[in-house]
Formats: C-alpha cells, structure tokens, sequence
C-alpha cells in the first residue's frame, strides 16, 4: 500500500565500499561461503534518479564504460524496483536513470548501491514508507552487498556478508583506489579461492566461523590509518592476483610511492592503498596515473543510500 507518491524524480546518493578486511570460511551446502569483512564506505558514488513510469526501465550514464550493461530483468536494480513493488503491492513501475561511477565488476560494490539506492528511491517515489528494517530485509534477499550500501558507515558484516554490526571508526581515513579496465567474476575468484585450497590441501578455519582481527576494530575505533595498514587482510587477493597477476605489479607500485598499505578490495580487480592524509593521498594519485593507472582519491567512512533534495 502507498502512501504519498510524487510526480517528481526522486535522486538517490549510495556509496561504494572497501572491504579493509576478509576472512573467507569454507563453501557451504549452499555454495556460499561463510565469510567475516569489515567494511568501509568510502566517498565514490552511484546516482539513481527514479522516475515515475507505467513499466520498470533502466539508462545509465556516469564516468565509467557501462555498455555492457543489462538493461532487462536480470539488471539489479530493476530486481530492486520488482521486489519493492511486489512487496508493498505497488501497481506501476519505474524509469531509473543510473550515473556511475564506481567501477563495474570492480570489487566495490557498484550493483549493490545502484540496488540499495533504488530501494531508498522507489521508496520515496512510491510513499511506500517501509521502515529501516523492512527495507534492509528487501536488500539481504538482493544480495549480501546491498545491506550495507543501505547503512553505510564502517561496519563488520559476517554470514554471507549481509549480517551487518556497526563498528565504530573515529576521524576519516583516506585511500587511493587504482581501478582496472577490466572486471573480475566475483564467483570465478571464488571458485579460484577453492582450487587454491584445495590443491595445498588447506582447510578454511576447519569449520569454524571466520571473525574479523581484534587489531582492526581498535585501529579503527583510535582512527590510527598506521594500525590500521597493519591490519588489513584480504583471503580473497591470492586468488584475484591468480586470475590478474598484474595486480601484483600495481600493489607493488603503491607502496613503493608512499601507500601505508594496500590491498585488493573484495574480489578485486580495485586494488585499495591506504594513506596517512590528503596530500600523502593525491601525491599517490599523481603517480599512479603518470603509470596510467585510473586512481581516485577517496576518504572514509561516508553515509550510506539517502535522497539527495533538489
């Protein structure tokens, strides 16, 4: 049941995210994977400007290729737009106009705020006024990013990734991203993890649940980017480096220009360096890009999906 629709487009802000820190469990019956992250939401965007429409379409536009795009059922967003609609017995649909910028296919979560931030959109769009935690229950059933977008901030996300906890980060931590041209299958990492495992006859945490380092949550909670650096892990980055070897040389290229650390965001191919400020963070953007790397410089934590007014 709606409540206030409006005639007016609805622009909704949702951010991408780094995942600072990954443990990654054994498969599941299921096929999943139990895993422990901590992530941080980080200042590159996705816009969503939801129009009102008798059916559920979707454009885009932004500063990354998205030609490759599907623009039908299988899109998530639109799948966002569908179970909303189906869930609040909304009889029309949407037109969502969708600028880029997190890279796609990226390790950043790019499809899961396109589909927190229609969500929040269709939401006001429609007056269908469901509370935080309908909505968050809609994003786990989307997958196990979108919750977060939802929220936003730094928080510990554990069972697929969608069990969210908050965790507190003082101050703001700055990174470097240095985006691929190219986009990595986050199943195809995954099953790459696997082989991995098993062909060193390694067993993940011998069934027991992954958990995020204590060190990680008390480097964030003091907002010390040098404890932090010390700490970030990724389980995934031996498998995505498999699949992408020249990953390597750019994380090597990083912290040879001043990065604290750096490592492979989710299943990559971002490869994410923190730095200890500002001017440390675009001294490494420059040198980055004079290697003719795309590098952004981004800061930490940021809100998570909410309407933009005007």
């Amino acid at each position: 049941m709606t409540i206030a629709a409006t005639d007016e487009a609805v622009h909704v802000r949702a951010p991408g995210k780094i995942n600072l820190f990954m443990r990654v469990g054994a498969v599941q019956p299921d096929g999943y994977h139990d895993v422990a992250t901590a992530y941080q939401a980080v200042s590159l965007y996705e816009d969503v400007r939801a129009w009102p429409a008798d059916e559920f379409s979707v454009s885009f536009g932004g500063s990354v290729d998205t030609s490759g795009l599907p623009t039908d059922r299988s899109n998530l967003a639109i799948k966002a737009a569908r179970l909303l609609a189906r869930t609040a017995g909304v009889p029309g649909g949407v037109h969502l106009e969708i600028d880029k910028h997190v890279p796609i296919a990226g390790g950043m979560g790019g499809g899961s705020a396109d589909a927190a931030a229609t969500l929040v959109a269709c939401d006001a769009l429609w007056g269908t006024a469901l509370s935080k935690e309908d909505l968050h229950a809609l994003a786990a059933k989307l997958g196990a990013d979108v919750p977060f977008a939802l929220s936003g901030g730094t928080a510990i996300g554990t069972g697929r990734g969608d069990r969210l906890s908050p965790a507190l980060a003082t101050g703001s931590f700055h990174w470097v991203l240095a985006v691929a041209e190219f986009g990595l299958s986050t199943p195809a990492v995954y099953l790459e993890l696997d082989r991995q495992r098993e062909t060193r006859l390694t067993l993940a945490s011998d069934g027991v649940p992954p958990v995020v380092d204590t060190v990680v949550l008390q480097a964030l909670r003091a907002g010390d980017a040098h404890r932090l650096a010390e700490s970030l892990h990724n389980d995934l980055q031996a498998a995505a480096l498999s699949l992408a070897p020249g990953l390597g040389g750019i994380l090597e290229l990083g912290q040879a220009h001043g990065a604290l650390a750096g490592l492979v965001s989710g299943s990559g191919p971002t490869v994410a360096f923190l730095v200890d400020d500002t001017d440390s963070g675009l001294e490494l953007q420059v040198a980055l890009s004079a290697a003719r790397l795309r590098a952004v410089h981004v800061h930490g934590p940021v809100h998570g999906a909410r309407v933009i007014a005007g």
